[in-house]
């Protein structure tokens, strides 16, 4: 984490939800950091909330070596089947590797101020952690309905953050700072953008270990990830699950469009759902580096519009004693 600068321009940095398109954070942190901002805190929804978490523990580096070292075994060794209902996998794998990372920490004592959000199912409503136990706020945060097992933490039964709360604008408009930055990793890709073509293929069957759990997974990838297919054939012949996900990336998008219009902050930065899909996390890599151009992107727009406002304004000063 960069030593403070009494001149830099103070940042609220809401990190939204989107499976392995959240390393495209790394990138949005990376490229403010570069730009001369100060991140004084940050509120996340699911792999915003880790992303975020890491980083406001000041130990962002270390979850982005380990992250960008993962291949596509790795990951598919991540993800721990579970037979009792609830959730496909049981997310036991990721959080024993998160915690060999680091030691878990108390919210209140990080270096900057952090706020996982996550939704509480029995009472239907978004649940803000500010305090207690990181590891516990980033597990129920980060449990996508039907992908991973809900949960059970304070007496609540808590899933992803993003199904009432994509991009968390509100979490932090406590906070005092010079400008707000969002990142919504659930947009449709602009029809004028390049699309984003990743070197190294989507999890895939075909390199599956042998032993039975695993080809269960990987028949499981396989048919999530099929992206390019998925343009051109029937919604028959795909997974209710598959179909599901493209459901929940739709309502969520449009959910998160609804809530920054309602709370606009300063920049927007807009991923495309085509940059990565949901356990992709084997292109960190080139994810990372798409979050930072889009990053850099969204501050020139920003920087040259306040430019433009403060000539307008510098004109009209002019003007007045002209007169």
């Amino acid at each position: 984490m960069p030593a403070k600068n009494a001149s830099a321009k103070t940042v609220s940095l809401v990190l939204g939800s989107g499976g392995a398109r959240g390393m495209a954070h790394i990138g949005v942190i990376r490229c403010l950091e570069d730009q001369g901002y100060e991140i004084t805190n940050i509120a996340g929804a699911s792999i915003g909330a880790l992303v975020g978490g890491f980083y406001a523990a000041g130990q962002l580096d270390k979850f982005q070596s380990w992250v960008c070292a993962l291949d596509r075994r790795d990951v598919l060794g991540l993800l721990d089947l579970s037979f009792t209902g609830g959730g496909i996998f049981k997310g036991d794998k990721v959080m024993e590797a998160l915690r060999a990372l680091i030691k878990d920490s108390t919210i209140e004592r990080l270096p900057i101020d952090f706020t996982a959000v996550a939704v509480d199912l029995d009472r239907q409503k978004e649940v803000w952690f500010r305090d207690g136990s990181l590891f516990e706020a980033i597990r129920g945060s980060i449990a996508i309905p039907t992908i991973f097992k809900p949960h059970h933490y304070r007496g609540m039964l808590l899933v992803d953050g993003g199904v009432l709360n994509p991009v968390p604008v509100s979490a932090t408009m406590q906070h005092i700072t010079d400008l707000t930055v969002a990142v919504n990793l659930n947009s449709r890709r602009s029809q004028f953008a390049e699309p984003f073509r990743a070197s190294k293929a989507h999890v895939s069957l075909n390199q599956a270990s042998q032993n039975s759990v695993q080809r269960a997974i990987r028949r499981f990838i396989e048919r999530w990830n099929k992206e390019d297919e998925f343009e051109h054939t029937p919604t028959s012949q795909f997974s209710t699950l598959e179909l599901l996900n493209r459901s929940v990336e739709t309502m969520q998008n449009i959910i998160a469009h609804m809530k920054l219009s309602a709370d606009l902050p300063e920049v927007v930065i807009e991923v495309p759902h085509d940059c990565g899909g949901l356990f992709d996390y084997h292109l960190a890599d080139e994810i990372i580096e798409q979050g930072y151009a889009l990053c850099l992107e969204a501050l020139i727009r920003y920087e040259a519009i306040g430019k433009a406002e403060q000539q307008t304004i510098s004109s009209a000063e002019v003007d007045l004693d002209e007169s």
